[in-house]
Formats: structure tokens, C-alpha cells, sequence
């Protein structure tokens, strides 16, 4: 592929990536032309089939990241990790199971090798509904993770139809973290674009595909009478919802996901030129994505399982957006400043409403009181200002303030 992964530029930022899936992420961040990726690790073993085909100068370890060690990753100066760890545990398909299903748990496997590794940058990508799981307690757990390692956060739920110029209605939470505050404070996310592609760039109303995805009263005699009376507009995408037909008339394609390659009636469906009722190809799932048009599909792989690749994958149009704002604010040369921990930590949070905020590590110490002297002495000089008081909140407290969606800032204890 011409958008390899696999450049030996050293001039470029490097990269490892962990639950690669079939590369997007990684892709989207070499498309800039300012990253290269020297290690990436994927345990699926239909997804390292179209990674490989498609990257195959990039070093791909298959291992479950539970045995990876940080020593594995052979980088000098490592300077971002980047890492979409699997979301079915977190989103509406996947019934939002969150740490209690070990797919969430693999979080804590990222951070580990962060923890060890230290790059300068982070970049994590999952669903939207992570940061409301469980009331807000899931999304709290991992930006104190992130925050008391030394990095300073932001996150963003972005829709790839709004960002990405991708005809698709997908919301996706976006954290980046940067380990220098200065890097921190010049990074933000990109600004919503106008979509401009429709769907004819992606999906083939014209051509005529495998007889496999048409469906007909002779295959589908329990069903297709309501797909025929119900699927009328090549304008529109349709789904079928076991009980009835949806049609989705905004012009984008409706959410994908993984759930697509168990039975395939969850794959968009359309009506063709010829009036024909087919669903989406494989293929036309990946362009749905913003894949280029060369992004090879196996085909030892099933049709289900790449069905499953190109819904736990990325708008990678979007992903290389937010990677050209990371690399502008990597190239601001700073040295980060490590703080010793000790037992107390004093965490700083603004949120413009639960999807949009920011967060770090402004101070530890061993007493907790100290800590509350230090908020007193700041709201003490904001009072100067004539500006509001930034109040301490409980756990308690913090979760009503989500749950209520609000705008503000607010300091918070954690036990280290």
C-alpha cells in the first residue's frame, strides 16, 4: 500500500499501537506523514491476516497484551502510544458490561506498558457511551489512571460524519494526553468540518455484486415480503430490526459495528439501481470507514469476520486529523517535570458537559490537608480576580455532576 506503516523515516514520532485490529488508528496517524510505527500488537488472528496483508513491513506481535512486556517494544525514545482497547464491554451492543467484562479490564494492560514506556503522548479512542458506563464511575477510574501517571488529558466525543467528511453517523470518545503541560495547553481537537461526501463515494448502487448479498423471497421467505414493502428509496440506508425495518433518511450510514458479523442482518442494508435489496459488502463497510480504496480485504477471511473488523474499527479520516494536532504539539520542544508521588493526589477537572473536558495532576502530598490549603491559597487569589471559587469534590459530588451533564471546574482528592 502506498499508505504503509512501516516507514524508516527516523525524523518521524514513533509509535506503538495496541488492539491495532486491522490498522486504522495506525494508519490514520501515518497518513500525515509525521509518525511511523515501530511496534504494534494484535491478538485476533483474523485481524493480523488483513493487517499483515496490508502492512506487512510493520513488526505485528500477535501475543495477548497480558504477557507483552515493556522491554518487547523496541524503541529508543518512544514517543506515542496509541491504543483503541476493545469497546464492546462499554457500548449499547455490547450491553455496557464495562471492568466487569474482562475486555474492559484490558485498560489496565494499556496503562501498564504506559506506565513502564512513558511516551511523551497517549492517544485512546473508544465509545461513547464509556464515559456514562456505570454512572460515570468507568470513565472517573481511567482519567485518574491516566491523570496520576503524569499526563494531562483531553477528551472529545466526536461524530465521524462531523469531523471526518465520512457519510456515517458515528460517536466516538477521544482522550489525549501529553506528559508536558506546555504540549498540553497548545494541543486542541480539530473543528467540525462540512460533510461534503455522500453515500455513492462509498457504496456501489451501480455495480452488480455476489449473488451472496442480495436477499430474495426464495432465501429470506420469513422476512422479505416486509424488506419489499418497507426498502423503496436508493436515497436512504436501511436495517433490518428483526421485528421491522428501520430507514435511516439523514443520508449517512447508521452506526457500525462489530455485532455485523454475527448473522449479518445487522448489516446496512440498500436498494439497488435495479431495485434490488442487498446488504453492504464487506468492502463497502471499510469505505464506510474512510479506508483507501487499495486497503486489500483477505480472501481466506470470512465475510463475517471482516464484517467484525470494519465495525471495531476507526474513521480513519478523523484519526488523522487529531494525529496532525498531536504532532503539532509534539514538535514543541519541552521536557516534561516529574512529580514525586506521595499517598494524596490533587487532580484538576474542567468539563464543557460529560463529553468534553479536561484533566491532571496538579499536586501531591502526604496530607490530605495540605492539599486543601493549597485550593484555599488559589481560590484566595481568584477571589482577587473577582473570579468563582474552584470547590473540592467528593466522589459523590462528581458523579451528581455528571449525571446532570453540567459545565465547570472542580479539584478532586485521590488516594494513590
Amino acid at each position: 500500500m502506498t499508505n504503509s506503516v512501516s516507514s524508516k523515516d527516523t525524523n518521524k514520532f514513533e509509535i506503538a499501537a495496541f488492539f491495532s485490529g486491522v490498522g486504522g488508528i495506525e494508519l490514520g496517524f501515518e497518513q500525515t506523514n509525521k509518525f511511523r510505527v515501530v511496534y504494534a500488537n494484535e491478538f485476533d488472528k483474523n485481524a493480523n491476516i488483513t493487517y499483515r496483508l496490508n502492512f506487512p513491513d510493520t513488526f505485528l506481535d500477535n501475543r495477548d497484551i497480558h504477557i507483552v512486556q515493556p522491554e518487547d517494544i523496541k524503541a529508543d525514545n518512544l514517543d506515542v502510544i496509541v491504543g483503541g482497547f476493545p469497546c464492546q464491554a462499554f457500548s449499547i451492543a455490547g450491553y455496557r458490561k464495562g471492568f466487569k467484562d474482562e475486555r474492559g479490564d484490558l485498560f489496565f494492560e494499556l496503562l501498564r506498558i504506559i506506565q513502564a514506556k512513558k511516551p511523551k503522548a497517549i492517544f485512546v479512542e473508544n465509545v461513547k457511551n464509556m464515559v456514562s458506563h456505570d454512572h460515570g464511575r468507568t470513565f472517573k477510574v481511567i482519567k485518574e489512571a491516566l491523570t496520576t501517571n503524569g499526563y494531562h488529558i483531553k477528551w472529545k466525543v466526536l461524530n465521524g460524519k462531523d469531523y471526518g467528511n465520512i457519510p456515517q453517523n458515528r460517536e466516538r470518545i477521544y482522550i489525549v494526553g501529553f506528559l508536558s503541560k506546555v504540549q498540553f495547553d497548545s494541543f486542541s481537537f480539530p473543528n467540525e468540518i462540512k460533510l461534503t461526501s455522500n453515500l455513492s463515494d462509498v457504496i456501489e448502487f451501480n455495480q452488480e455484486q455476489d449473488e451472496y448479498f442480495y436477499y430474495s423471497v426464495d432465501k429470506n421467505p420469513t422476512f422479505y415480503k416486509e424488506l419489499q414493502k418497507n426498502i423503496i428509496s436508493s436515497d436512504s440506508i436501511y436495517q433490518w430490526r428483526r421485528q421491522y425495518v428501520r430507514e435511516n433518511k439523514s443520508g449517512v450510514v447508521p452506526t457500525l459495528t462489530a455485532n455485523m458479523g454475527m448473522g449479518g442482518h445487522n448489516v446496512p442494508l440498500i436498494l439497488t439501481h435495479n431495485n434490488r435489496i442487498r446488504k453492504l459488502t464487506p468492502k463497502e463497510t471499510f469505505n464506510v470507514q474512510g479506508y483507501p480504496k487499495d486497503f486489500k480485504l483477505p480472501k481466506e477471511v470470512s465475510n463475517g469476520q471482516l464484517y467484525k473488523q470494519a465495525g471495531n474499527s476507526v474513521v480513519v479520516p478523523l484519526i488523522k486529523r487529531i494525529a496532525l494536532k498531536i504532532a503539532d504539539s509534539l514538535s514543541i520542544k519541552n521536557k516534561a517535570r516529574k512529580k514525586r508521588l506521595k499517598s494524596n493526589a490533587l487532580l484538576y477537572t474542567r468539563m464543557n458537559g460529560k463529553y468534553n473536558g479536561e484533566a491532571y495532576l496538579v499536586d501531591t502530598s502526604d496530607s490530605t490537608e495540605e492539599l486543601k490549603i493549597f485550593v484555599d491559597n488559589v481560590n484566595k487569589d481568584r477571589a482577587i480576580k473577582k473570579e468563582l471559587d474552584i470547590a473540592i469534590y467528593s466522589d459523590e459530588e462528581y458523579l451528581r455532576f455528571v449525571g446532570k451533564n453540567k459545565k465547570g471546574e472542580f479539584y478532586s482528592i485521590v488516594t494513590l
